[in-house]
């Protein structure tokens, strides 16, 4: 279960990542009560955020809506990366390892985001809550290689 909670996390990550623009588009409506002035200097705090993000997202994709690709791709390594769960997901004992590339993965998603996401002028906020993928998915990770070892011991002493 750990590990299904860990491939749907990276499912739901990579097929919001396609329609990012559409999302963006939702998201301030919401948030602005679906005012049609959107722009961001007239918000403040997470508003002001989410508007940025949008406007920036649709002045690029009208001049150069190949950048959009890029999300693509994103989308992609993550229902990928989603892949390779599959195997401890079935045989936990023999593809442990996968769960350790998963924790150590996880723990780099801070570096990612506090380093690139300062070069890229990235509120604080936003880094933090970019860095959840990472605290949300550390534990279930830890809990299904416990759950593995358990069932290494049970293994070895059945043998």
């Amino acid at each position: 279960m750990a590990l299904a909670f860990v491939m749907f996390g990276l499912f739901v990550s990579g097929v919001t990542a396609f329609p990012l623009l559409h999302e963006m588009n939702f998201l301030s409506s919401y948030l602005t009560n679906g005012a049609t002035d959107l722009s961001p200097a007239n918000y403040t705090g997470l508003t002001n955020w989410i508007l940025t993000v949008r406007e920036g997202l649709e002045v690029t994709y009208s001049k150069y809506p190949f950048i959009g690709y890029g999300y693509d791709w994103l989308a992609f390594a993550h229902l990928m990366i989603m892949l390779y769960f599959i195997l401890p997901y079935k045989d936990p004992v023999r593809y442990e390892g996968v769960m350790h590339v998963g924790i150590w993965s996880s723990v780099l998603v801070f570096p990612l985001a506090f380093i690139c996401g300062a070069l890229r002028e990235i509120p604080f906020y936003w880094r933090i809550i970019d860095c959840m993928f990472g605290v949300f998915c550390i534990p279930p990770l830890v809990y299904a290689i416990m759950q593995t070892r358990k069932l290494n011991v049970e293994g070895e002493a059945n043998t």
